[in-house]
């Protein structure tokens, strides 16, 4: 994103969400034609997962994925330059008990990559000022950009992935809530192989580790976006019960099959130009 880019989207933060709807929904139509590798990424991941439908079902619901994507782009202006209350208002947050219930345990928030990631992370740091990790973009302006803007409430921290686990379990301890983005393919290390919509995916374990190191508890955070600019839900979820369960891969299955739930309930929100199969099992080609 150019210094260019930054700016287009400062100037349509002060639109309202209805108007801004269509404006990202076209945008995300003119990525899907010009960013082929991303469109191709996105079509092999939905032909894995949804073997079930038919070919013309598979590429409908990928035109959809990236309007909907366009769309978060856009509204990102408000979780970046918008007032509090209008975050509030644009951003609605359900289930905030299961944070606040938790007082006596720190709470690790497990967000999985849907489009409106970028609002629910600010809307929540809003709110608990927690921490979060970050990967570390190539670009320097828009790494230094999202970093200014991912911490722009005070007390709010965002440590860089290369870090390790080290910052996040102090964090932890300080009594800080800490949100994690643990369903994307990090490579082989520390990871397990384990059924995504029944294909074997490369899936961290540390969300477990952590857990057990620091006795948090795991707080599912997933957002929806909402039709005709109605702006988002943030949905915080109940703690998990028996979690870590002492089972790496159990551990592991069980956030795979909660993000495949959601993922069913909205599939068009989901991040599907990422290449969740990239590391494959020994002497198995790539799927890309």
């Amino acid at each position: 994103m150019s210094r260019l880019g930054i700016f287009l989207l400062w100037l349509l933060h002060f639109l309202p969400l209805p108007a801004l709807a269509p404006i990202g929904s076209a945008l995300g139509t003119l990525i899907y034609h010009l960013v082929p590798r991303r469109r191709r990424i996105a079509s092999v991941n939905v032909n894995l997962c949804f073997p079930e439908l038919s070919q013309l079902e598979r590429e409908r619901l990928v035109r959809r994925h990236f309007r909907s994507f366009g769309r978060a782009i856009v509204d990102s202006g408000v979780a970046w330059w918008g007032t509090p209350r209008r975050l509030r208002r644009v951003v609605r947050l359900e289930g905030a008990e299961h944070i606040e219930g938790s007082a006596q345990q720190p709470v690790l928030a497990l967000a999985p990559h849907f489009v409106g990631l970028e609002l629910i992370g600010q809307r929540l740091a809003m709110q608990y000022r927690g921490a979060s990790v970050y990967q570390r973009q190539k670009d320097r302006v828009l790494n230094a950009f999202l970093k200014r803007k991912r911490e722009r409430f005070p007390g709010t921290r965002l440590f860089a992935r290369q870090e390790g686990i080290k910052p996040i379990l102090r964090a932890l301890r300080d009594g800080q809530p800490v949100m994690l983005y643990p369903d994307m393919d990090l490579g082989p290390r520390d990871s397990l192989f384990v059924p995504f919509f029944g294909v074997p995916a490369a899936t961290v374990t540390a969300v477990a580790r952590i857990c057990g190191v620091s006795g948090a508890r795991v707080v599912p955070a997933v957002v929806r976006q909402l039709p005709a600019g109605r702006g988002y839900i943030a949905r915080i979820y109940p703690p998990w019960d028996h979690y870590p369960s002492g089972s790496a891969e159990r551990d592991a299955r069980r956030m795979n099959a909660f993000i495949e739930e959601r993922i069913r309930e909205m599939p068009e929100q989901y991040l599907w130009t990422h290449r969740r199969f990239k590391t494959r099992p020994a002497g198995e080609p790539s799927r890309y």
